[in-house]
């Protein structure tokens, strides 16, 4: 009888095992889908100062390679989403892009993301696309929609896949966020909660630092509790 194939895991290598350690520490991702930036790195001092440190902007913002350059420049963590294409992941990595996003499964784009040696995190739903999104080197796992399932679903997910980073995202809001993380998601993802795309777009860093700041106090004990 042929033995079971073993429990897949993520991709090794310094970027990836930099990007798992930095969201162990620090689990939460702003995720900014705004039409308008006014200044990238300002954003991310703004976040930064109510303690989330990984920005992930996306391809759904007009000139969203500019951004990633300024902010990467200015020495943030910021990673790009949405990326669809090889092509786009190879524009965000010569921007400065520190991590890759996918909504679902790409193929081209994880290659491309190997190729620069860049993490990419995968967008998945169901244990068969957690699968094959890990056979493509996936660093970790973006689960989504989470709110649809339920952070229940992050723990069934771990029966089959122990150990494999998961991160949630859809839904994930200050109320909510530490529940997934109690049951087993490495990180969160923070849209609209932390930065709406008006308060974005008006350049208000008081409020986005304000918003993030009661973002995090919300995780206050979760780490105890994964």
């Amino acid at each position: 009888m042929t033995p079971p194939d073993p429990t897949p895991v993520p991709a090794t290598g310094s970027a990836a095992a930099e990007l798992l350690a930095t969201l162990a520490a620090d689990p939460v991702i702003a995720v900014v889908r705004a039409p308008r930036i006014p200044d990238a790195a300002a954003l991310c001092e703004a976040l930064a100062a109510g303690g989330i440190h990984s920005v992930e902007l996306t391809f759904t913002t007009p000139g969203v390679t500019a951004h990633i350059a300024r902010a990467a420049a200015a020495g943030h963590r910021v990673g790009v989403g949405t990326v669809l294409s090889a092509g786009q992941a190879r524009e965000a990595v010569a921007a400065g892009a520190g991590f890759l996003v996918t909504p679902g499964l790409r193929p081209l784009v994880a290659a491309a993301a190997h190729e620069a040696g860049v993490p990419a995190v995968i967008g998945a739903l169901t244990p068969s696309e957690v699968a094959d999104a890990l056979d493509l080197g996936a660093a970790a796992v973006k689960i989504f929609p989470a709110k649809n399932f339920g952070p229940g679903y992050f723990k069934d997910l771990h029966g089959p896949y122990p150990g494999v980073p998961l991160v949630a995202s859809g839904g994930v809001n200050a109320s909510n966020a530490a529940e997934f993380l109690a049951h087993g998601a490495l990180a969160v993802c923070a849209g609209t909660d932390v930065v709406p795309p008006a308060v974005v777009g008006a350049g208000d860093w008081a409020e986005i630092t304000r918003r993030a700041r009661a973002f995090t106090g919300a995780l206050a004990g979760a780490g105890d509790q994964r």
